[in-house]
């Protein structure tokens, strides 16, 4: 079967490139980019259409809009090896291949192909980090099963007690019970709930929105929660109750870290081309959970979703792993980068085939 090259879709071949690939014209404006340049800078090719080149592809070593101007006057390619760019809150290497394109001798617009060098590593290590984490989940599983039916006897054997002894020992055994209800409820925590996720479509942003309004209500007047939200994500098929939960966990924690005064960003954004795990997600809802608090320290930001490891004195450890847990019902994951004045937790959830 022959095909007809003026039936060929170019922008769905470039689609399903994991490189990424932006279209610029004659303005240094962006008037194209493919599925996996727009993962690169976190948003939609509407949103950031006619954005000038160098607010786009922000590169901190290099002046981009000089080599732009003299690839355009020469009519040369330019490359950069392992090139840092931020475009987004993180900054990231990459290959950088510059390539202007003219029609009739005049220039028309630079073709820029950009290759993330860290990419299968990322991968690598996010499959590893799932693996991990399940490990430890169902380890600790099997030893709060172990633990719950002890303590049902123990409690118990307080209750006859404090029948028995008439009030001489009350004390004692009302300390022995609250403590047994106490580990019996920290037990139940790390096991998470039995029920199976009651799975139904809703709107992601209404999600966000009501964690929002908890966490403002019980923060600090001087704590500052704000809003950065892509209205294009399509529904989200999960279970409303689990995911509040579980990004109430993560923006109370952000709360407890940045103290008194500070800000939170909740951002929301379509993530395509996503590998979790071993499964490739062509399209998945981004959150990331932005701080300006004093950030995690180095020692901890690799241990941070296992279950009682915390920061804080008066923290339980439980809530970064709970939360994990829940995405992790949803088949999806949680990353975590951290410095001083700069926590962001960023959760993907896959979007079904029929969002798509």
């Amino acid at each position: 079967m022959r095909i007809n090259r003026g039936q060929l879709d170019y922008r769905h071949i470039l689609n399903n490139l994991s490189d990424c690939v932006f279209l610029f014209n004659r303005d240094k404006q962006l008037i194209y980019v493919n599925d996996a340049g727009e993962q690169l800078v976190g948003g939609s090719f509407r949103h950031f259409l006619n954005q000038d080149v160098t607010d786009l592809l922000k590169c901190p070593y290099i002046d981009l809009e000089k080599d732009f101007n003299r690839s355009i006057r020469t009519g040369i390619s330019f490359v950069h090896r392992d090139l840092v760019i931020a475009p987004t809150e993180t900054s990231i290497t990459v290959d950088f291949i510059a390539t202007p394109v003219f029609e009739k001798n005049e220039f028309t617009s630079m073709l820029i192909e950009i290759q993330q060098l860290d990419r299968h590593l990322k991968i690598s290590r996010e499959e590893q980090l799932l693996s991990q984490q399940n490990a430890s989940r169902l380890l600790l599983r099997g030893l709060a099963h172990e633990v719950k039916n002890p303590l049902g006897g123990i409690r118990g054997a307080a209750q006859l007690l404090a029948q028995e002894l008439h009030g001489e020992y009350n004390e004692y055994t009302r300390i022995i019970i609250e403590e047994s209800d106490r580990l019996q409820a920290l037990v139940e925590r790390i096991v998470g709930p039995n029920k199976p996720p009651q799975m139904a479509p809703h709107n992601i942003h209404n999600i966000v929105e009501r964690v929002r309004q908890l966490v403002q209500a019980e923060s600090p007047a001087g704590v500052t929660i704000k809003r950065d939200f892509d209205p294009s994500i399509p529904d989200l098929v999960c279970d409303q109750d689990r995911l509040i939960q579980a990004i109430l966990n993560i923006v109370r924690n952000a709360s407890q870290a940045i103290g008194k005064t500070g800000e939170i960003r909740l951002q929301t954004r379509i993530s395509r081309n996503m590998t979790i795990g071993s499964k490739h997600h062509k399209l998945s809802a981004k959150i990331d959970v932005v701080d300006n608090g004093p950030g995690i320290p180095s020692n901890l930001i690799d241990q941070i979703f296992y279950p009682l490891v915390t920061g804080r004195p008066e923290g339980t450890g439980l809530g970064l792993s709970i939360a994990q847990s829940l995405i992790t019902q949803h088949q999806g994951m949680i990353k975590c980068t951290s410095e001083p004045g700069k926590t962001i937790f960023s959760i993907f959830l896959p979007l079904s085939n029929g969002n798509e």
